[in-house]
């Protein structure tokens, strides 16, 4: 096994926290390497938490954000790879090894797994098993994505770590993201490995806690100007992520009838 750590932002919902270090477990992995950052939560959390054999456990007085939650989470246990992953989502028998093992065949720092977003109405485990031996080699080059991702030490070390100002609120990992690529990181979004995710719970809750309302969320888009690029600049980036996503759905739809991004919606795949 890889040396890695793994980490996760909590504000309340319990049970989501509970689902995720229980899949953990069940497949394996050492509770002794995940380090948990409480952003103040007032339900049973904490107490969870410190029953858990955790490799470190932070808990915040108040809500500070994803921002500093993830930074505080990636120094307490420092390693070669660091997993920042939301903590609603399920793990499948081997992701990790499978994660990393994909990035250093495709030579790329930060790395995704594909994902099913939405309601657990379906065998998880036994679809990630079929998935990623069937997807084992597809890849997109150049995706990634903010319910998980998997960071080499280096990236640290050369463009540094997240934004931490609670005001960004969800828009930590695109400046992130944008900075790896200023930085001609590579990234990818892989097949081999596979998540279960509800639907960025954590996140949600602590957007309602602090008061981000529609208003607020719309005066947000002042943060664009962060990326450091023009209102076409923008625009343009946007129509080619979008055409090259259209493309890697209808590559992927017509090689295997699915894709490395799904959603469960009336007990139904809809691939993306």
């Amino acid at each position: 096994m890889p040396d890695y750590a793994i980490t996760f932002a909590c504000y309340n919902q319990v049970g989501y926290t509970r689902q995720c270090v229980d899949s953990l477990v069940r497949h394996g992995y050492d509770l002794g390497r995940v380090v948990a950052v409480d952003n103040g939560s007032s339900d049973e959390t904490r107490d969870y938490l410190q029953a858990l054999p955790l490799g470190g456990r932070i808990l915040n007085r108040q809500n500070l954000g994803c921002g500093v939650a993830w930074n505080q989470g990636v120094l307490a246990f420092q390693s070669e790879w660091t997993v920042v992953m939301n903590n609603d989502v399920l793990v499948s028998a081997g992701w990790l090894e499978s994660l990393i093992g994909a990035a250093q065949a495709r030579g790329v720092k930060v790395v995704s797994p594909a994902l099913v977003e939405g309601a657990l109405d379906y065998d998880f485990d036994a679809f990630a098993l079929q998935s990623s031996t069937r997807m084992r080699e597809v890849a997109r080059m150049g995706a990634r994505h903010a319910v998980c991702m998997c960071v080499h030490r280096s990236v640290w070390e050369q463009v540094g770590y997240f934004q931490a100002t609670p005001s960004l609120w969800g828009y930590e990992d695109t400046l992130f993201f944008n900075t790896l690529e200023q930085a001609g990181i590579g990234t990818a979004m892989v097949g081999a490995s596979w998540l279960h995710h509800y639907g960025s719970i954590t996140v949600s809750a602590m957007k309602q806690e602090r008061g981000l309302s529609a208003r607020e969320g719309l005066s947000a888009r002042n943060n664009y100007r962060l990326l450091g690029k023009s209102t076409l600049q923008r625009k343009w980036h946007k129509m080619l992520r979008r055409r090259q996503e259209q493309r890697w759905r209808a590559e992927e739809l017509a090689r295997f009838g699915q894709t490395l991004h799904g959603e469960r919606r009336d007990g139904q795949f809809i691939w993306r």
